[in-house]
């Protein structure tokens, strides 16, 4: 009280206002909030102004700014950078809009921050209010722009183990993004991934619930700046697609969903909440699919209760595509398009993405109905509270003599790079590798999946001992988008050919092979599949490595693509091979880095991979049950677990130190264990911790990550690394969907990876 005392005695007013103000500041102090907290005051403070241009708006600007139409509908710059509005478009924004996708995506950086400078001042000047759009992108490997970085896959981010570098990451993605003009992104997604036959898989982090959450709190924090970011330098992250999205039937995108109640708490949930209790993620999209057979986008529970109520978020929920639409014409949960736009605005979509026959029949609906005010009022509320958040009520438009500064900057192709370094995993290697890199050698740079710069990046980033010969021999498909073909297999087998003729010449061979962007892709609603009844490399690819490990030479596979193969033939017949997923646009110089031994390689896997698909659901925190029994004439065995990769250099772990064997509900315990790196060269470890629950009132995973830690050693090094064990990493979904503390025996683990570890037991009271 002294302190608000103080403030009122520095301030020269009449006593009238004296007493107004000590009224306010007495009711302030009842709730210590208020008046101590800045983010809260902040929010009161938007709120207010949220609520007083709602007050002057009409129910057709309302609605508008529950709406968001593509920049592809009629949004360009001519070549002398003017703005080009489409009449369609110039419509549409004469009541304003709550936000445009994607306006400027394929100019450069620079003319695209002038476009939409351009776009929001027209929006601004054509509209009664003034009130400014948002602008949105996507960001699966940076901005999906032209002209910005391209980093590595968000699985790539999760196979480094390393949140602070995944932090800086989208921190550039978000100042590259802000700095083009845009203010959000339906990006990063918080989705569990454990089909491969799902074509979206790389878009997403790993099939591990701890590993995900971990990296979505690294991934918008970075994307927002730590919040404070938001109003100038970053860009607003929507978390997506909530929830359960990527649990398909069939592995096929729009299927249905098969969750239970205690896998969706427990395994499903946990990265969405992270991102708005810890992370503030400023947007949530809701899921294409179902969750027990309720539609997300007409689901009260999911994104009100759930997302609203018991998480406290206070963002904007926006829908997947069309998505409201499609609860009548897809889902057929409604009978009539208002139907479907009463649930879904209802349950809690706040904006309708691209759709002409949903939220654009408010206006005629609210005329009849007036009780749905105060559900347009909630939603276009939300709207606005993101615009004053983001700044763009103060500050609407770019300094686009900045963009050049930093937009693809030589630190972010740098942080590319380094990332890209961290998250290849090696698989296999058979004494091969690291090359010498004094030794003159011949080199064949082959196979189907070598990009259109391969051999340029390589012979730059190989130097002048390495001749480099190369043949892509074939592709895997003829390229269409929508539906790619495979390429015939007599001219895969006369590519096969060509291959071997230029590889006999060769002391080595690097064998590019795995997937490309056709063969692992978003299946589109329309006339376009991305997804695979099976996952075994494409076309003849087994093939190609059989004839090519006849030639007698090294054979050193190189395997990139976007999702998990069963990869049988090139782990067994290569004799080193690099699990490259889908890495930056630097990405073949962090390989080429790791083959000469410059960088020690220290991805870990993000998910269990299988040996074929009838293994699937296969995932290292499945059920125990699960691992009772395998299938006849088969390994009951992953081709390699969760959290395994080599290092040029070896680890060795001590056995675990537990600072107690007994741990109450409210206290907690440590477990120590000393690495050392026993081999000759410096590496970095990824040091993980797993708990089993050896008792449970239902029946438990295997084991469950819950904990890790990266580590740099210098040979003959040793670093002790100590894990806090905490009563809520314990608990689970109890036999009456409670909460249950866990109580009982555990068997804790701490090691290289999911399925090479020590262990300790301990008890919890």
């Amino acid at each position: 009280m002294i302190r608000n005392k103080s403030n009122i005695g520095a301030v020269k007013m009449n006593v009238s206002r004296l007493m107004v103000l000590l009224v306010v500041v007495l009711a302030g102090c009842s709730n210590p909030s208020i008046t101590d907290d800045p983010s809260q005051k902040q929010t009161s403070e938007i709120d207010a102004k949220v609520q007083e241009l709602l007050a002057q708006m009409t129910l057709e600007e309302k609605v508008a700014q529950m709406r968001m139409f593509h920049a592809q509908i009629g949004v360009e710059l001519d070549e002398n950078d003017n703005l080009v509005l489409k009449d369609k478009v110039k419509e549409k924004l004469k009541l304003s809009i709550g936000g445009i996708k994607n306006p400027g995506e394929h100019l450069s950086p620079k003319r695209a921050a002038i476009l939409n400078n351009k776009l929001q001042k027209y929006i601004i000047e054509n509209s009664r209010l003034g009130i400014p759009g948002f602008f949105v992108t996507e960001s699966y490997n940076g901005v999906d722009a032209e002209g910005c970085t391209s980093f590595g896959r968000p699985i790539n981010m999760a196979a480094t183990f390393n949140t602070e570098l995944v932090k800086e990451v989208y921190d550039a993605v978000g100042r590259e993004a802000r700095l083009r003009g845009l203010h959000l992104t339906h990006s990063p997604e918080a989705d569990i991934v454990r089909d491969p036959r799902f074509g979206r898989m790389s878009e997403a982090f790993s099939e591990d619930t701890y590993l995900t959450t971990q990296m979505i709190i690294s991934a918008v924090t970075g994307m927002q700046g730590d919040y404070d970011g938001l109003s100038s330098t970053h860009i607003g992250a929507v978390t997506k697609h909530f929830a359960g999205y990527a649990q398909l039937a069939g592995g096929t995108n729009f299927a249905s969903i098969e969750i239970s109640p205690r896998t969706l708490i427990d395994e499903i949930f946990p990265p969405f909440k992270a991102a708005v209790e810890e992370a503030n993620s400023l947007g949530i999209m809701a899921s294409h699919g179902d969750i027990n057979g309720v539609a997300s986008h007409a689901n009260p529970w999911l994104l009100t209760e759930v997302l609203r109520d018991q998480w406290g978020f206070e963002g904007y929920v926006v829908s997947d595509a069309n998505d409201v639409g499609r609860l009548h014409y897809f889902m057929k949960v409604a009978e009539t398009p208002e139907d479907a736009v009463l649930q879904g605005l209802k349950a809690g979509v706040d904006v309708d993405l691209y759709a002409e026959d949903a939220y654009a029949l408010l206006p005629e609906m609210a005329e009849k109905d007036p009780a749905l005010m105060k559900y347009i009022d909630r939603s276009a509320g939300r709207v606005l509270r993101t615009k004053f958040i983001l700044g763009l009520f103060d500050n609407p438009y770019i300094d686009v003599e900045k963009v050049n500064g930093t937009v693809r900057s030589e630190d972010h192709l740098e942080l590319a790079r380094a990332t890209d370094r961290e998250s290849i995993i090696l698989v296999k290697n058979e004494g091969v590798l690291p090359f010498n890199t004094d030794k003159k050698m011949k080199v064949a740079l082959v196979g189907p999946v070598l990009g259109e710069h391969d051999h340029e990046d390589f012979a730059d980033a190989f130097g002048a001992n390495v001749q480099i010969v190369s043949e892509k021999g074939f592709d895997l498909t003829n390229g269409l988008g929508g539906i790619p073909i495979l390429t015939p297999k007599s001219e895969q087998q006369a590519g096969i050919k060509k291959i071997l003729s230029k590889a006999k010449s060769a002391d080595v061979i690097l064998a590019v092979v795995g997937g490309d962007e056709f063969t692992a892709k978003e299946g589109f609603f329309n006339n376009a599949f991305g997804d695979r009844d099976n996952i075994d490399p494409a076309g003849l690819q087994d093939e190609l490595i059989l004839e090519l490990k006849k030639l007698g030479k090294p054979l050193v596979i190189i395997m990139k693509h976007r999702r998990t193969l069963s990869a049988n033939v090139f782990v067994e017949e290569a004799d080193a091979m690099l699990d490259c997923w889908d890495l930056s646009e630097q990405g073949n110089y962090a390989i080429a880095e790791v083959l000469f031994g410059k960088v020690n390689p220290s991805g870990k896997s993000p998910v269990t991979v299988p040996r074929s698909i009838g293994q699937i659901p296969f995932h290292y925190s499945m059920k125990e049950i699960n691992y009772k029994k395998g299938y006849l004439f088969a390994q009951n065995t992953p081709l390699y677990p969760f959290g395994y990769g080599l290092s040029y250099t070896t680890f060795d772990y001590s056995d675990i130190t537990l600072s107690d064997t007994t741990m109450t509900t409210n206290g907690s315990i440590q477990a120590s264990v000393t690495i050392t790196n026993s081999g000759n060269v410096k590496g970095k470890e990824v040091v993980q911790l797993y708990l089993k629950d050896l008792i449970g009132t239902v029946v438990r995973p295997m084991q469950e990550l819950k904990g890790f830690e990266k580590i740099e050693l210098e040979p003959g090094e040793s670093k002790v690394v100590t894990f806090d064990i905490a009563p809520d990493m314990l608990e689970y979904t109890g036999l009456e969907m409670e909460t249950n503390p866990g109580k009982g025996d555990w068997e804790l683990r701490i090691g290289t990876s999911s399925a090479d570890f020590k262990s300790a037991s301990f008890r919890l009271k």
